[in-house]
């Protein structure tokens, strides 16, 4: 009998995908990659608007991940749609209104999918990741204090998922 691998995949949802879920992405991606789980976690995101198809995350975003280490170049904008919910393990929106928008498009049977960002955080006590959009610095970095340690904790509970999943039947 041949062991099966597991798989998992996470969606983050924010408005337009250029700020808080290109940065959760990447530094999801990251976290997985250097966990050595790269060929088992598929990592995306998604806005639930579709204002920037296909444009790179905005330029602040990308620059400040750069500064810790995380490269956002190669993604790019899209709009969430309801067949998500049944590619993803896992949908995680960054704040209030946007969980309320991806539970209007999310098939009543994968609600269970559905949670919030922060949720996975375990320093930070913050129901939101805020949009730093129209703000300075100061937010961007905030942005990343909280993705990075909710992608900590969402690490951990991937690894359990996947334990789980790789178990004989």
């Amino acid at each position: 009998m041949q062991d099966r691998v597991a798989t998992y995949s996470v969606l983050f949802v924010c408005m337009g995908n250029i700020c808080r879920s290109p940065t959760a992405h990447g530094v999801f991606r990251h976290k997985v990659v250097h966990s050595g789980l790269a060929s088992q976690v598929r990592v995306d995101s998604a806005g639930t608007h579709n204002y920037h198809p296909d444009k790179a995350p905005d330029h602040r975003t990308q620059r400040h991940a750069a500064q810790r280490g995380y490269d956002l170049s190669d993604l790019r904008a899209r709009q969430m749609l309801a067949n998500d919910f049944e590619r993803h393990d896992l949908v995680l929106a960054m704040d209030w209104d946007n969980l309320a928008l991806a539970q209007d498009l999310c098939p009543p049977e994968h609600a269970r999918k559905l949670r919030r960002m922060t949720e996975f955080c375990q320093r930070f006590d913050s129901p939101v990741v805020p949009d730093p959009y129209y703000g300075g610095a100061a937010g961007f970095e905030e942005v990343l204090d909280l993705v990075e340690d909710a992608c900590d904790g969402l690490l951990h509970h991937v690894r359990q998922q996947l334990q789980l999943r790789s178990r004989p039947l």
